[in-house]
């Protein structure tokens, strides 16, 4: 997902006799390569195939756009003149070479847990990329926001450094999870809603969803209702990291982009471990009240009853129960009941596509329907899929459709 990343890295490529002399880098540089896709670093730092880590891609934010930077080690447009002190610093505290504080659309917030060997580790790898001459154009934010020294106050309130320390009553496969998740894999910057400021929320409202380039981003929690991933098997969430699709669902948006660039890559034990920890996330007690489901009468639920019978039916079935690997089951699901209906409105406006993976070479997709429903339409067969086959959710209003459209 193009979550957020903005400086890393050093000097010119490696010379190919002096990483063949010493069997220790060139070991340190692999795990480099592997700890960035653990960190899913490519979806924002690279733009063209043909030029990795050249950065440029603008993240909108709620306060404007910063564009992540080239991480190649370009002297003039990259960061070829960085040290490796100095990546380890922007990892850790969010600070440039020359005391320039980072907008936290780059999840310092996060790599801050991550150990000094896995940020050298990564630095190592990065300086064996290509160099690209590539001056990325500066975050388009407005003022007082546009002045960095801004983020001293904002970090005093959100930021706090350091590593995690292990829980004793944990095994090392948990703490193993908590650290790839809780650090370089940042999974809480999606999954997390945020403040007024743009920090997550902590405590009892982390994991229970955020909204991510448009997108709902679910509940990983054990939640109330249908929502979270409390009725998931533990092989059932790791075979959507690693294959992109399980019996239930499939990856698509943001996340197909998570899997094909990051999740896909873990060793076995570190699946085993984050699957071992985001299932070990505690209940979501924000909103212990489940909501009803609405009545099968209402007006907007026999529209939306027609409108599923016709466009939607022979794909996902007539109970909604789908076709296991293939058509997602509405039946069920915790996304089509999340508590904000935005990925699913989006899914029927653009449709959706999914990620090709070994397991699964050919994806399938969803069409788009925004050429033929209307926004009573889609807010109507949103809300019945919401509500039908055993889901209660809230119901949609065409208001919403057409502020997604």
């Amino acid at each position: 997902m193009k979550t957020h990343l903005s400086a890393l890295c050093l000097a010119t490529a490696l010379p190919a006799a002096a990483v063949a002399q010493d069997a220790n880098t060139w070991s340190t540089i692999e795990r480099g390569l592997y700890l960035t896709r653990i960190g899913d670093c490519a979806a924002c730092h690279t733009v063209e195939e043909d030029a990795p880590y050249a950065g440029g891609l603008g993240l909108p934010t709620p306060f404007g756009t910063i564009y992540a930077a080239n991480l190649t080690p370009d002297e003039d447009t990259g960061l070829g003149d960085w040290t490796a002190d100095d990546f380890h610093t922007a990892m850790s505290r969010g600070i440039r070479p020359d005391g320039t504080r980072l907008y936290p659309a780059f999840p310092y917030t996060h790599f801050t847990y991550v150990t000094r060997d896995d940020t050298d580790a990564i630095y190592a790898y990065l300086q064996t990329v290509d160099p690209v001459r590539d001056r990325v154009p500066e975050a388009d934010i407005p003022w007082p926001l546009s002045v960095r020294t801004a983020m001293r106050g904002w970090n005093m309130l959100f930021f706090e450094e350091g590593e995690l320390a292990p829980v004793a009553d944990k095994s090392d496969t948990w703490n193993r999870g908590r650290y790839l998740v809780e650090g370089l894999a940042h999974c809480s910057a999606c999954h997390s809603p945020r403040n007024i400021a743009g920090a997550e929320k902590d405590g009892a409202q982390s994991y229970t969803g955020g909204v991510i380039e448009g997108w709902f981003a679910p509940s990983l929690r054990d939640g109330t209702g249908g929502e979270g991933l409390g009725d998931w098997s533990e092989e059932e969430l790791a075979d959507f990291l690693r294959h992109g699709r399980n019996g239930r669902t499939a990856a698509f948006g943001p996340m197909a982009e998570v899997v094909d660039l990051s999740t896909r890559w873990l060793t076995d034990d570190d699946l085993e471990a984050v699957v071992t920890y985001v299932k070990d996330l505690p209940f979501d007690a924000v909103d212990a009240e489940a909501p009803e489901a609405l009545a099968a009468d209402d007006p907007t639920m026999t529209q939306g009853e027609d409108i599923y019978a016709t466009q939607c039916a022979a794909c996902h079935g007539i109970e909604g129960d789908g076709i296991e690997n293939q058509f997602g089951a509405i039946a069920g699901s915790s996304l089509v009941q999340s508590s904000n209906p935005r990925t699913v409105v989006r899914m029927v406006l653009e449709g959706a596509r999914s990620v090709p993976t070994d397991a699964y070479p050919t994806p399938h997709a969803m069409p788009a329907f925004d050429w033929k429903l209307t926004d009573e339409d889609v807010a109507a067969v949103t809300t019945y899929v919401r509500n039908a086959f055993g889901n209660a959710a809230s119901p949609v209003d065409a208001d919403t459709v057409a502020d997604i459209r």
